[in-house]
């Protein structure tokens, strides 16, 4: 059975990536800050400090150690880059700090893991996997950050397509808003905002985590190899839609 190793596995996007590789018929590995959630639907699980293996070599070795002797001979079909942190705040708010993670997690670590795995990807002529996001192109107030770290891991993503070249084949998909628990938080005062969110969509709706996962699974599948460096937009229709006065 493949194996397909999923970062930040535990969230509402990465739980349904996990549920549907498993379902797919591969061995998911997933990973993530946290311990493993008691039922957690992945054959194996690490958990993983992002942040530290973009800061620490040492960690990084360890980590790439961890992941191998569980993949073993067999190679990594998928690597999946799906783990990202979300830091708001205005130019004049935006600490030192809060950019380091930013970039660390949502942009060093997904280089670094498909670095250190990427002979264990050629051996089964696989595929990666960066779950990007809608701000890559389109973005407001206080996203800098993660506007820019996003914009960044599609740019790329487009630019390793052509670094690789055949050794291992790599895509992007950039979702708008998704229906998580995460979102539901940042509405939880609010719930006449998140309806004026879903009308903003021309599908009157927010997007699934399933649709995200769905449409991973096709990037992974053998039979579309010609799709190399593409940014798939996932976001209803929204990026078409010219928001002035009617």
């Amino acid at each position: 059975m493949p194996w397909a190793l999923i970062t930040g596995a535990t969230g509402g996007i990465g739980r349904a990536l996990v549920e549907a590789f498993t379902e797919a018929g591969y061995q998911v590995l997933g990973t993530d800050l946290t311990p493993k959630p008691v039922g957690f639907p992945c054959a194996q699980y690490l958990q993983i400090d992002l942040e530290r293996l973009a800061q620490e070599e040492d960690y990084a070795g360890t980590v790439f150690t961890e992941i191998e002797s569980v993949v073993a001979d067999q190679g990594l079909d998928v690597l999946i880059n799906n783990a990202a942190i979300q830091i708001l705040g205005s130019v004049d708010a935006l600490s030192r700090e809060d950019w380091r993670r930013s970039l660390d997690i949502n942009l060093l670590a997904p280089f670094l893991l498909l670095q250190g795995l990427l002979k264990d990807l050629e051996r089964t002529n696989g595929c990666i996997i960066n779950i990007s996001s809608i701000h890559a192109r389109q973005t407001k107030r206080n996203f800098v950050a993660y506007a820019t770290t996003k914009a960044a891991l599609s740019g790329m993503t487009r630019a390793l397509a052509v670094e690789l070249g055949p050794r291992a084949r790599i895509n992007s998909i950039e979702p708008a808003a998704i229906d998580t628990p995460m979102l539901h938080e940042g509405f939880a005062d609010k719930p006449s905002y998140y309806q004026q969110l879903e009308n903003c969509h021309p599908q009157q709706r927010i997007g699934t985590p399933g649709e995200v996962a769905r449409t991973a699974l096709m990037l992974a599948a053998k039979d579309v190899g010609f799709i190399h460096g593409a940014c798939i937009t996932l976001d209803g229709g929204i990026s078409a839609r010219l928001f002035d006065p009617e």
